[in-house]
């Protein structure tokens, strides 16, 4: 494309490989999209409607499930419009909010994922002053701080990438992220590039460092403590760690697909990996804390046999 033209929309490439199958496809993700929304709504519903769980662990948890939904709504009903679709066009304002809303996603969730590993580490390694350390003022802090840090951050990104001017219309994700609007700008871009590297940097390290040293405390305190204690400690951590790896694999796999050649890979395995960390974070971490945290799971048994009881007809 010639510098004089203007690029008002994009062409994202990989849905190509799924033209095939793309009714099955669209299925899929359309079961998929409704089961987000389903599990994370009970989620929220359940904490917010029992007292007994308005403690810190389940206000973060909520928070969780509240940023799966907000992940979903970036970027599932754009997939479902595009699997229907022959051009797989997306105009460059779209591509642009989509940039942001999947990115702040995405490093929303590790905020939020750095302080539960930090809260976790206060509830094990100080017990009797856990109330007090993470009071309801803290905890309100410490979410908000996981909700605005990223959204500042990548307002950057947001600002640098409206103001690039395209030469080129085709995207090779079946999504828009930053990097790859980056690549497409007529101009030299170093700037956008050092900018880019910086906020992930600062999006990345300090959640990381706060999540490995939360760890290396409550390792160190396992290893003095008796078999009850440990016991009792990784049960607490369990679902925070599966929480942590799953959306850690996504993640990575993004990281170095963006950076080197995986040709090697399967063409459908590279997509599927590419969206690893927007579907299955919202899908397992409702299924991962209902499941394992008892108070939890006890509380969504209730309501739906609550609910099975209100609508059984009485004799």
């Amino acid at each position: 494309m010639e510098n004089g033209s203007v690029v008002t929309s994009f062409i994202l490439m990989q849905y190509t490989a799924l033209e095939d199958h793309r009714y099955l496809y669209f299925t899929c993700f359309l079961l998929l999209f409704m089961l987000f929304l389903l599990t994370n709504f009970i989620l929220i519903i359940v904490i917010y409607t029992e007292r007994s769980l308005h403690e810190p662990m389940y206000f973060f948890v909520c928070n969780l499930a509240v940023n799966g939904i907000y992940g979903s709504l970036s970027l599932l009903p754009a997939v479902l419009v595009n699997l229907t679709s022959h051009t797989y066009e997306i105009s460059v304002t779209a591509c642009l909010l989509q940039v942001f809303s999947v990115q702040t996603y995405g490093s929303v969730e590790f905020s939020i994922l750095a302080v539960m590993g930090y809260d976790r580490y206060v509830a094990i390694c100080h017990p009797l002053h856990y109330h007090q350390l993470m009071s309801r003022r803290k905890v309100c802090a410490l979410i908000a701080l996981s909700w605005i840090y990223p959204c500042i951050l990548f307002g950057i990104d947001f600002i640098l990438a409206v103001k690039l001017t395209y030469c080129n219309r085709i995207i090779q994700k079946v999504y828009c992220i930053y990097f790859e609007l980056v690549k497409l700008s007529c101009f030299e871009t170093s700037t956008e590039n050092v900018v880019g590297l910086i906020v992930a940097f600062f999006i990345i390290v300090p959640q990381l460092l706060m999540i490995l040293f939360s760890y290396a405390q409550i390792l160190r305190i396992c290893l003095s403590a008796s078999k009850e204690s440990k016991a009792k400690a990784i049960q607490t951590c369990t679902p925070h760690l599966l929480a942590v790896i799953n959306y850690a694999v996504g993640v990575l796999f993004e990281i170095v697909s963006s950076r080197l050649n995986m040709i090697h890979v399967p063409h459908k395995a590279r997509i599927f990996m590419s969206i690893h960390f927007v579907i299955f974070p919202p899908l397992c971490n409702p299924v991962v804390y209902g499941m394992t945290i008892q108070a939890i799971r006890v509380q969504i048994f209730k309501l739906f046999t609550t609910r099975k009881n209100r609508l059984t007809p009485q004799v």
